[in-house]
Formats: C-alpha cells, sequence, structure tokens
C-alpha cells in the first residue's frame, strides 16, 4: 500500500499540477513548506511515499533497513499513482518537481513514458553516487555477489546503526539551515514510523544497476521532456559531474549550479531557497 496526498492550489486561475517526488528517507510531512510554496504559486499537488519508507508499506520487518528489489517497483509504483491518482484529476500542464532518489526516478519515467508531463525540475538528482575510498566498480561486483549470496536483505556495511533519530545538524551533509533541519527531526519524532535507516546490499545493487542503465550511451538522447536541473555547489551525497554529463547528453536540458548548497537544497537557508525559486520560475515561464 502506497500513501499519497493532494493538496489544492485553491485558486480559480491554477497553473497546472506539480508531481512533487521526494528522495530516499524522505516523506510528505517534510516538503510541508514546499508544498506550500507551490500552492502559493497556484499549483496543485500530488505526491507519495516511496514502497519502503515514510507511511508507505515497509518491506522487510526491520522498518528501518532502505530495501527495494530493483528500480522498476519504483516505476510501476510511480505509473500506477499517475494513472489512477493523478491523470483522472489533475489540472493541466503536469511536471514533475524531484529531488535526489525521485529524480533519478523521474528522469527513467520520462525515458519511458515521453508524453506523461510537459516538463521536470530535478534538484540534486542522483545519476552518480559520490566517489569513495573504494573504486566503484569493486562496490558493484561485491553489491551483486552479496545479493547473489542471499544476503539481499542485509545491512551493507556500517549501515546498521544509521538511525535519523539520532542524528546530529552539526557536519551533517544535508542542511546548513538549523530550523529546517529542526522541522524534519521534529516529524521523526512526532512520528517514528517515518524514519528509514541504513540502506542494505539489494538496494545499494538496484540502484548501481539503474545508475548504469541511465549512462548508458543513447538512454539520456531519447529524454525529450524539457529539464532543468539544479545542483547544490557544496553537494556531498551525489556526484554534481555526472549531472553535467547527463544534462549535456539531453536534447532540452539546462543545468544550474546554486554555489554554497548543500544536498537539499529545498531545506536549506532562505537565500538559497529564494534562488532556486527563482530558476524554478524562469523555467516555468519558457
Amino acid at each position: 500500500s502506497i500513501r499519497y496526498g493532494i493538496w489544492r492550489s485553491d485558486s480559480g486561475n491554477g497553473r497546472g499540477s506539480v508531481i512533487l517526488l521526494n528522495g530516499r528517507r524522505e516523506f510528505l510531512e517534510k516538503y510541508n513548506e514546499t508544498i506550500g510554496d507551490l500552492n502559493y504559486k497556484k499549483f496543485d499537488v500530488y505526491s507519495f511515499d516511496w514502497r519502503g519508507q515514510g507511511m508507505s508499506e515497509r518491506l522487510l520487518p526491520d522498518r528501518l533497513k532502505g530495501h527495494i528489489k530493483n528500480y522498476d517497483q519504483y516505476l510501476q509504483d510511480l505509473g500506477d499513482f499517475i494513472n489512477q491518482i493523478v491523470k483522472p484529476n489533475a489540472a493541466r500542464p503536469i511536471v514533475f518537481l524531484a529531488h535526489s532518489m525521485g529524480a533519478h526516478i523521474a528522469l527513467r519515467f520520462m525515458h519511458d513514458h515521453p508524453t506523461v508531463v510537459s516538463r521536470a525540475v530535478l534538484v540534486a538528482p542522483l545519476i552518480d553516487i559520490m566517489p569513495s575510498p573504494y573504486p566503484k566498480w569493486m562496490i558493484e561486483i561485491l553489491s551483486r555477489l552479496a545479493v547473489s549470496a542471499g544476503f539481499a536483505k542485509a545491512y551493507v556495511p556500517g549501515a546498521k546503526h544509521k538511525n535519523p533519530l539520532r542524528s546530529t545538524f552539526e557536519r551533517n551533509p544535508l542542511t546548513s539551515d538549523p530550523e529546517r533541519y529542526r522541522v524534519e527531526r521534529k516529524a521523526l519524532a512526532d512520528n517514528p514510523d517515518l524514519a528509514l535507516g541504513g540502506l542494505t546490499f539489494g538496494w545499494l545493487a538496484a540502484t548501481l544497476q539503474s545508475i548504469s542503465l541511465l549512462r548508458q550511451t543513447g538512454y539520456a538522447e531519447r529524454i525529450k521532456t524539457p529539464v532543468l536541473i539544479v545542483a547544490a555547489g557544496k553537494d556531498r551525497v551525489v556526484c554534481a559531474g555526472a549531472m553535467k554529463s547527463v544534462c549535456s547528453r539531453m536534447p532540452d536540458c539546462r543545468l544550474k549550479v546554486i554555489e554554497g548548497a548543500l544536498h537539499e537544497i529545498l531545506m536549506e537557508t532562505d537565500p538559497i531557497r529564494q534562488k532556486f525559486w527563482h530558476e524554478f520560475d524562469r523555467f516555468m515561464k519558457y
């Protein structure tokens, strides 16, 4: 079962509908401010919690395990949501506003369904993982071997103790705004069932497989939808260079880097968010 929400702009002359797709570990409550901003801009908003996180059905007995079998499951859920909930009710045009993992899934969906949305704004999209002390090829091989050996549902090393309920603002890689950081922490404290922890070998293998597909020659070239990619200048979660590369291969894509921003641009300080909304408004008028 998938938990979703609809927020109307209550405007007599609305500008259309935004499908808001959040990232890994995120949930509807985290985007209350962004949803309010979109309603103020006269957009209706449709959003949902991805399977395995938020208040959608979890896939494993341990609720904190971030797990998925493959990204086709995410794509199926997004397609069902659009066909059953969005299309019968939404004001046109329909656009994507998607963050991180959600932006990755949005790219794949636009590749497979080129006429559903009229344009897309992708915030710090997961195009590739950040470089680590270990070569990427080694991580791919180890994750595939772990899945083949029956450890798909096991935590990757070091992930077992990653509980967001115990995280602190200091040195977090997501936002430099302490107040917006506390908004998320309060939501988790009010409802601990929203929390999601570290990832499994299954999630890691599925993500690396989907990244490889997205980066194949000819794949991005077939995404015809107009796209704006907004990158964070100080992102330590996803690879900014990969965003530039994939954008250069798409027929109608522009890239804007917001200097000083950490990964969660929509949860950043007021000046950074204002820069984002300026780019969003310019793109929507294009």
